[in-house]
């Protein structure tokens, strides 16, 4: 009789096992399923030397709400210089994918493509010079640079308006929106040939002053012509 009882117990307490087992296993979180779309992507820190990926979804970046990386002034101005003008240059080109995906004006989009050529071009140069002479450094972004901060807050202001715009509504929208940001990064080019203790920064911010100051006069004429 005692053999049975103990028998008996002992099917007892391995069925409890069992049943807890089960219960843990039921509360334990599938991560594969998570929602992800339910995150806030405009809340995560947006890193200068993120490469530019022209497949990324621009459209949920919100550059008005960009802010310096830490302690991101106290840098070395050329290691500032290198990770905002890239980001600077990265709302030139999301603009510009944009125009090539919108645009009915063959003459603007051919404009467009030459504005994402050359700016990606010039981001992996200073993408290799970062790597050169700051190598492990803290990003270095730094919102308050004359010419920047003015430029993502627009852009931020009204790349909703480029998302719903049409036809030549949209091409001088464009306009609007890239004359100023290149205004921004000559101003930007500007002070690096004052500050910059680097000859290659100093010569592709003299490349950038002579491109964009030409690309500012062909959209000037442009915006006169098309608004009539």
């Amino acid at each position: 009789m005692m053999k049975k009882r103990n028998f008996l117990g002992l099917v007892f307490t391995f069925s409890l096992v069992v049943l807890s087992a089960a219960c843990s296993q039921t509360a334990t979180v599938d991560h594969s399923k998570m929602d992800h779309n339910s995150m806030n992507h405009n809340s995560m820190p947006m890193n200068a030397n993120m490469p530019v990926n022209s497949n990324m979804d621009h459209n949920s970046m919100d550059h008005s709400a960009m802010k310096s990386d830490p302690n991101a002034a106290s840098a070395p101005f050329d290691l500032q210089f290198i990770d905002t003008m890239s980001l600077h240059h990265a709302g030139a080109i999301e603009m510009s994918e944009m125009a090539l995906k919108k645009s009915g004006n063959d003459e603007l989009k051919k404009f467009a493509q030459k504005i994402i050529d050359n700016q990606k071009k010039e981001i992996a140069g200073m993408k290799e010079w970062r790597e050169k002479w700051f190598a492990g450094a803290t990003p270095a972004k730094n919102m308050e640079m004359p010419g920047m901060a003015d430029s993502m807050k627009m852009m931020g202001n009204q790349m909703k308006k480029m998302e719903t715009a049409t036809g030549k509504d949209f091409d001088l929208l464009f306009l609007e929106m890239m004359i100023p940001h290149h205004e921004g990064a000559v101003v930007m080019s500007k002070e690096a040939l004052q500050k910059s203790e680097r000859a290659e920064i100093k010569t592709l911010a003299n490349e950038i002053i002579k491109e964009q100051e030409s690309e500012i006069k062909q959209m000037t004429d442009w915006k006169a012509k098309w608004a009539k």
